[in-house]
């Protein structure tokens, strides 16, 4: 597989994202499917969801045109990954109860792990496969959450994706490679209608799709690695998530609050206290999971030590994870509150 062929997937899955995208916002808005505000959101009007469904469709569409059904554990990612988004719609329409979810989620996680795509342990077995399929819904949860704010999880997952893909094709897999670039492609697509001011968002659908297919692609490439390679290689590419829900639930816990339940805690809300705009904000966030990503691919390449590379990715985010407890956010939100035009999710 040449890079004219993962070009030519990544620019078709851009412009079926980019297609899609009008059609399903007009549909969304005359069912009425949309993200209401309230006292426990800071986005201002009615934002209407279904961009999932082009992120769906714009990673799956080209990968099979190219791939067919050939490429086993591809298929089974995208096949996994396209029930765990369906699901996410539903809940997007009508809230499902959460052990529902986790069900389904591990459900598809398992399809996955038994297809072939799990960590690689001494003890082999059923261990692989447990560990694989409690990160990797960890991990798409992780993803779900980081959808918080008009950009955000857009900018991070075109960026991780480009860059583990690019770590893929270095590493001699080029069919996850293609499926990486196609969902950078669509991200990218789905991203100017994302950028505050949001014009759709891409619920559930889309960021559990985005968090299932990234994370199932770092367990692929770290199969049969060492204890240094497979740290690096599942922490780097989901870095901005980890460092998402580690930020908010030892904040949380530390205040009394239940981590189950959503609030204006997260990496991005900190930022916006801190100054920054909603688009610098969703920059930023982008800009960690690109240092995170060419680190990753660095290390792939064989041009940093992956024992230099776990330590000091997870001494990063520790740092991170302890500073940005100080920026406090318990405190009336007004001040979140965007201009007319710029609005928010919250989770």
């Amino acid at each position: 597989m040449n890079a004219t062929i993962a070009l030519a997937t990544g620019v078709a899955a851009f412009v079926i994202s980019c297609a899609a995208i009008v059609p399903l916002r007009r549909l969304a808005l005359q069912w009425e499917l949309t993200d209401r505000p309230s006292e426990k959101k800071a986005h201002a009007r009615p934002t209407p969801y279904l961009g999932g469904i082009a992120i769906t469709l714009g990673t799956v569409v080209p990968v099979i045109a190219v791939l067919g059904f050939a490429e086993l554990r591809i298929m089974a990612i995208l096949l996994a990954g396209t029930a765990v988004s369906l699901v996410g719609l539903i809940d997007d329409v009508g809230p499902l109860r959460p052990v529902t979810r986790l069900v389904v989620e591990a459900a598809a996680a398992s399809g996955v792990a038994l297809a072939g795509v799990h960590v690689s342990t001494p003890a082999n077995g059923w261990v692989d496969g447990g560990l694989t399929v409690v990160w990797i819904v960890v991990m798409l949860n992780s993803f779900n959450l980081l959808d918080n704010m008009d950009g955000a999880l857009g900018a991070v997952s075109t960026v991780t994706a480009a860059l583990l893909g690019g770590t893929a094709f270095v590493t001699g897999h080029p069919a996850l490679g293609l499926l990486l670039i196609a969902l950078a492609g669509t991200s990218l697509g789905f991203l100017p209608h994302n950028w505050a001011p949001a014009r759709i968002f891409m619920g559930d659908s889309g960021s559990l799709f985005i968090g299932f297919v990234v994370t199932c692609s770092a367990v692929f490439l770290v199969r049969g690695q060492g204890p240094g390679e497979m740290i690096a290689g599942l922490l780097l590419p989901t870095f901005a998530a980890t460092v998402d829900t580690g930020v908010v639930f030892l904040s949380r816990v530390r205040a009394g609050r239940s981590p189950l339940i959503g609030g204006t805690d997260h990496v991005t809300h900190r930022l916006r206290r801190l100054g920054l705009s909603t688009r610098t904000a969703a920059a930023t966030l982008g800009a960690l999971a690109a240092m995170a990503g060419g680190c990753c691919l660095l290390m792939a390449m064989g041009w940093i030590s992956p024992l230099v590379t776990t330590m000091v990715a997870g001494g990063t985010a520790i740092v991170l994870i302890a500073l940005l407890q100080g920026v406090h956010v318990y405190a009336p939100i007004e001040d979140l509150k965007a201009p007319p035009r710029i609005r928010e999710r919250r989770r």
